[in-house]
């Protein structure tokens, strides 16, 4: 925390699993404004999950310092608070710590001993995270601000933010530049709040409203001075813009129908995770077509139970069983130290298709979970994840990734390891198809199982062994009772 009495500078905290940047998604305040203590001010994206940021002390918000879509670093200004007396104290004349809350008092011994700013970064599922001091400074020296970017809130914007429920410019932006009225857009977020989605969704339903590149900020693009204001010279017909000579081949009408989407957020880290896992594992895939219709008797025979357990948990349980049987796969390696590191407990880690992108959250300990337990853990991590409130340290830790890509309705797949992971299990759609069933020709349940490895932690015996097991279980999952 920096800044005077008057005025108090919060940081971004360092929101764990190392990450080092996180996007602004939506401002929940403006200038202006009066906060309260733990009142949630932004929420940010950062390449785990988003987050919401509480500010810890009353009074009345100065300055944001990034706006909407913008990156900002751990530990760089994100907001300024000031107090309404001229010294530094509320309305009453007491000062930020006088309400007694914790959080108050926390930061007032942190501004004591030294430290640069504080912030608590909770998730933003229904309870929060724990609460973790993070020092955003060198102890002793006082941080130096960094240029602010303050984002222009004309008074009529003020005034519709309360009347029609937008927070993000971003979301005003995109409304204005294609004609939309912002109180005829519908949403259906339970806080009333507009968001992106639902003026895209909006635009949708208005096929003649398309987004017009505008040529004036078009790289490469000059504009032509007008004729008309030159004495003596006529106005002559012709575009306004023409393509700049200086750079060939900007400005085509193919360019200017492109869509640069940045890579930012859970996209990045999943873009950066999957390149870093070609470059570094030597891979190796093998699949195998298995009759399923085993697995699905199982679960309609448990479908009378309290909570219904799906294929996948099904799937999740009969990976755990294998992996205690070939601890080879479920192990990384340390390239730094030219070690394998064989774990012995199971963090399974499921692929979850969300509207952020691919997503993939950890059961941690499943190992020693029932198989209605792993159920409902997939089941809340899921919800979780397409909501968008899935806190950053339920995306780490894996150990094995199951990866049912048989929703999308595809029959096999080279999956991709989820690195620092040794292997990765894929499951296709599950149909119908003929099968030899002693000895005669049947229509049965088929899908086919997929399993990529890295061949430094282990070779082709321990991995068809691993898939051979999972395989068996799938067409006869009560044979999994000999061994759980």
């Amino acid at each position: 925390m920096t800044g005077g009495a008057a005025r108090q500078v919060f940081r971004l905290p360092d929101l764990g699993e190392g990450l080092t940047e996180a996007e602004v998604i939506e401002w929940r305040v403006a200038i202006g404004d009066r906060v309260q203590v733990d009142q949630i001010v932004v929420e940010v994206e950062t390449a785990k999950a988003a987050v919401e940021v509480p500010v810890p002390v009353a009074g009345t918000v100065l300055e944001l310092h990034a706006v909407a879509g913008g990156v900002v670093d751990v530990g760089a200004p994100l907001i300024s608070v000031g107090a309404d007396g001229p010294d530094g104290s509320g309305p009453d004349g007491s000062g930020p710590d006088a309400s007694g809350h914790p959080a108050a008092e926390r930061y007032r011994q942190e501004e004591q001993a030294g430290s640069g700013n504080v912030l608590v970064g909770y998730g933003t599922a229904k309870l929060p995270a724990p609460r973790r001091r993070v020092r955003g400074g060198t102890p002793g020296r006082a941080a130096q601000p960094a240029p602010a970017v303050t984002p222009t809130v004309a008074p009529e914007a003020r005034d519709e933010t309360h009347a029609i429920r937008v927070i993000s410019p971003l979301v005003r932006r995109l409304a204005r530049d294609h004609g939309l009225e912002l109180a005829s857009i519908p949403t259906t977020e339970p806080d009333g709040v507009i968001r992106r989605r639902d003026v895209e969704a909006a635009l949708a339903r208005q096929p003649g409203l398309t987004a017009q590149p505008s040529l004036t900020a078009q790289p490469g693009l000059t504009a032509q001075p007008s004729l008309t204001a030159q004495p003596g010279l006529t106005a002559q017909p012709g575009p306004v813009a023409q393509p700049s000579r200086s750079q060939p081949g900007t400005g085509t009408a193919d360019q200017l129908d492109a869509e640069r989407i940045p890579l930012r957020g859970v996209r990045r880290a999943m873009t950066e995770k999957l390149v870093r896992s070609r470059a570094e594992i030597p891979d190796a895939t093998t699949w195998v077509d298995v009759d399923a219709t085993g697995l699905l008797a199982a679960r309609d025979a448990l479908a009378a139970a309290p909570r219904r357990i799906g294929v996948l948990a099904l799937l999740a349980r009969i990976v755990v069983a294998g992996l205690r049987r070939f601890p080879e796969l479920n192990s990384s390696v340390d390239t730094a130290r030219n070690e394998i590191v064989r774990y012995r407990h199971i963090n399974l880690g499921f692929a979850a298709q969300t509207d952020r992108g691919l997503m993939v959250p950890v059961v941690r300990g499943a190992h020693a979970m029932t198989t209605t337990e792993i159920s409902d853990e997939i089941a809340r991590l899921t919800e979780l994840a397409r909501a968008g409130h899935l806190a950053p340290e339920a995306l780490g830790g894996g150990t094995f990734t199951l990866n049912n890509y048989g929703v999308f309705g595809v029959d096999g797949s080279t999956p991709i390891i989820n690195h620092p992971e040794a292997a990765i299990l894929g499951i296709g759609r599950i149909a119908d198809k003929p099968w030899v069933v002693d000895g005669e020709l049947r229509v049965r349940k088929v899908t086919q199982l997929s399993l990529s490895f890295d061949h430094r932690v282990c070779d082709g015996g321990a991995a068809g062994g691993f898939l051979r097991y999972v395989a068996d279980c799938v067409e006869n999952p009560y044979a999994l009772l000999a061994h759980v």
